[in-house]
């Protein structure tokens, strides 16, 4: 089975929608084998968004997610880095569908409440960043009734 990295950001926790969130991947068959509630630090932040470091909103974008709690999470499941993006909706809000996480509840780019892995190279690796070798087994008792 697939693994995909999803994080709650802060301005999502804030607004506490954790459970709606974690229901949505739940309802949609995956299986939740890693959890850590945080604050998010600079050095793991900078990492994590370094694609980003030219662009002129990197810094606020980082004193952002440093602003209060993140949830990362490894969800687990087939196809579950697209079944995830799906899930998650356009990164900008305003053009994510209805009935998308970022659709219904995000408000602008910058307050986009999710963030999940857009390849499972880039899973594996935000994965070991954030969460370490702290994963339970992929598998799961009812695997075989859901897939």
């Amino acid at each position: 089975m697939e693994k995909t990295f999803i994080m709650i950001k802060p301005d999502g926790i804030k607004r506490r929608l954790i459970s709606k969130i974690i229901q949505r991947f739940e309802e949609k068959g995956l299986y939740l084998a890693a959890c850590k509630c945080m604050m998010a630090k600079r050095e793991v932040l900078e990492q994590h968004y370094s694609h980003l470091s030219s662009k002129p909103f990197f810094n606020e974008m980082v004193e952002s997610m440093m602003s209060g709690m993140v949830l990362a999470m490894v969800w687990v499941g087939k196809n579950a880095v697209s079944v995830g993006r799906k899930l998650i909706g356009e990164t900008d809000p305003q053009a994510a569908s209805s009935g998308t996480i970022r659709g219904d509840y995000g408000l602008t780019v910058g307050k986009n409440i999710i963030h999940g892995s857009d390849s499972v190279e880039n899973a594996e690796k935000e994965i070991k960043l954030w969460i370490g070798d702290d994963v339970l087994p992929v598998s799961f008792f009812d695997e075989a009734w859901i897939y």
